[in-house]
């Protein structure tokens, strides 16, 4: 199975302010569905809680270490290690959020998804910081939104 993190990173490494993204980037949020469409997405509880209801096409594995927290909907994993052996045998698992669960997931993962926001917003929630030599950048498509944000989608695969 192939374990992919996806996110939006601002050049200062912020992902989110107040359990919210600090921009508005339509043109993300489409490339975030095509993407996971289909997929189980992993996410820790703040993460879900942000979402505006279940995406619909996926399945949502959410990471909490309140044994008594539920969802409905949602299906509920002690770790990160219990969420992706539910997912054995599976093509994909994408790893949508926040800062810790992407610090946990970056151990496992093959693929990075990120949408590169030229801002530098203030934020609560960061990007983990990685070591870019264990990467390869295999894709890039620069953009500008229609409010003049550049971006950029960015595929990154684990070095062999």
């Amino acid at each position: 199975m192939e374990l992919a993190i996806i996110s939006a990173v601002a050049s200062n490494g912020v992902i989110g302010i107040e359990n919210r993204l600090p921009w508005r980037l339509p043109e993300d949020l489409q490339y975030f569905k095509r993407l996971t469409m289909g997929s189980p997405m992993l996410m820790g509880r703040k993460t879900f809680e942000s979402l505006p209801g279940l995406l619909p096409g996926r399945r949502h594995l959410v990471v909490s270490r309140n044994a008594n927290w539920q969802a409905s909907g949602a299906e509920v994993f002690p770790s990160i290690e219990d969420a992706i052996a539910a997912c054995q045998g599976l093509d994909k698992l994408f790893v949508i959020g926040g800062g810790e669960i992407y610090r946990q997931a970056f151990a496992f993962a093959d693929t990075l998804y990120l949408t590169e926001v030229n801002l530098a917003p203030e934020g609560d929630a960061f990007f983990p910081e990685f070591d870019r030599t264990l990467w390869q950048e295999t894709q890039r498509e620069a953009h500008r939104s229609d409010k003049g944000i550049e971006y950029a989608f960015v595929t990154y695969q684990r070095k062999s």
